[in-house]
């Protein structure tokens, strides 16, 4: 019985020991005031000038939106100025419309549309070859049948004149076909409604 109890003894020894004394709790830091007082200011500093950036950076949106916009509208004028300025060719002693020239003219046709204030000129030339008086009615059918086909899609006839200078206006002075064939064209020149032309 002796030894029962000794051993029952040992056990609780054994027992008491690892469950025994308890370490000591680290308390948490606690905030200095000043500290916490210092953080807040750096805090709000830090959202404050987040806020004065993403003010200067909207502003300098803004401006450039602005200048981006009134830039576009300059080139937009430019641009739609260029395509009604835009000459179109022709086969050797004709004057009828060549397919990839009817897009030119298809082009011509919406500008017109969105600007109808704007006055054309449509003037006729010829390469050098036939006499003057030929590539003066040759270059007259040539703008003329630009002018029958702004007309007949709408384009009211008085706001496009026509006018043909025959061979007189060469744009290349060669004497071959690579010149001829540049020479053989109509060309476009606004007479009025062109200072703020719209897009279509």
């Amino acid at each position: 019985m002796k030894r029962g109890l000794l051993l029952l003894l040992a056990g609780i020894a054994v027992v008491a020991a690892c469950g025994g004394k308890k370490q000591p709790e680290t308390p948490a830091p606690q905030a200095n005031a000043d500290s916490a007082a210092r953080a807040d200011k750096a805090r709000q500093d830090s959202l404050a000038a987040a806020d004065a950036r993403a003010r200067e950076e909207a502003d300098r949106i803004s401006r450039q939106r602005t200048a981006d916009s009134l830039a576009a509208l300059g080139r937009g004028t430019d641009a739609v100025r260029t395509m009604l300025a835009t000459m179109i060719h022709f086969d050797y002693d004709k004057s009828n419309i060549r397919p990839d020239d009817a897009g030119t003219l298809d082009q011509k046709i919406s500008i017109l549309q969105a600007n109808p204030e704007a006055r054309v000129r449509v003037a006729g030339h010829c390469d050098e070859r036939g006499s003057d008086e030929y590539n003066l009615a040759l270059g007259n059918r040539r703008a003329n049948s630009a002018k029958s086909y702004l007309v007949s899609h709408g384009i009211d006839g008085n706001r496009v004149e026509t006018q043909s200078f025959g061979e007189e206006r060469p744009l290349d002075p060669g004497h071959n076909e690579a010149a001829w064939s540049q020479n053989r064209r109509d060309e476009f020149e606004i007479l009025s409604g062109g200072d703020a032309l719209r897009q279509p």
